[in-house]
């Protein structure tokens, strides 16, 4: 019983490096890929000027490409577009066809939600990864924390034979 108790203490250890060592790598391949993107925040960001790479950039760049759609769109999403809209003449007019009708166009507008949305869901998985591979390297630190107290342990109590 003890030596199986003993192995399955350093087992607990030898998890809880490997979840430290898969963490490490997780925010390093994040940081990796966000870089070689060279993505800098703009001036009116909550945090500007600033290269993206951790998790506080990455959110003020997915919350500033929010802000300026909002503002393209009359601070409409997508949801709350029309999917066609009447085309206008150079006055600001609309178009008629022959029978009188408005001549409706795709809306545009629709399209910049379209890539704004492919960009804040982009930068808000690398949030996303950060926080995962935080917690992983948590579990692991508590893994191995588990696997010495119970080898401790195990070593310190008799058991029968």
């Amino acid at each position: 019983m003890k030596k199986l108790l003993n192995i399955s203490s350093r087992l607990t250890v030898i998890v809880g490096i490997g979840l430290i060592v898969g963490g490490i790598w997780g925010i390093y391949f994040t940081y990796q890929s966000i870089a070689r993107e060279n993505i800098v925040t703009p001036l009116d960001a909550s945090i500007s000027g600033r290269p993206v790479r951790g998790p506080f950039t990455l959110m003020a760049q997915s919350d500033i490409i929010r802000h300026h759609t909002l503002t393209v769109t009359g601070n409409k999403t997508f949801a709350e577009m029309p999917r066609q809209i009447a085309k206008l003449d150079e006055k600001g007019q609309p178009v008629l066809d022959a029978e009188g009708k408005s001549v409706m166009v795709d809306n545009t507008a629709r399209d910049i939600w379209i890539t704004a949305t492919t960009l804040t869901t982009a930068l808000n998985l690398g949030i996303l990864t950060y926080a995962l591979s935080g917690l992983v390297i948590l579990f692991g630190l508590t893994l191995i924390l588990i696997g010495i107290i119970s080898g401790v342990l195990i070593r310190r109590v008799n058991f029968p034979s």
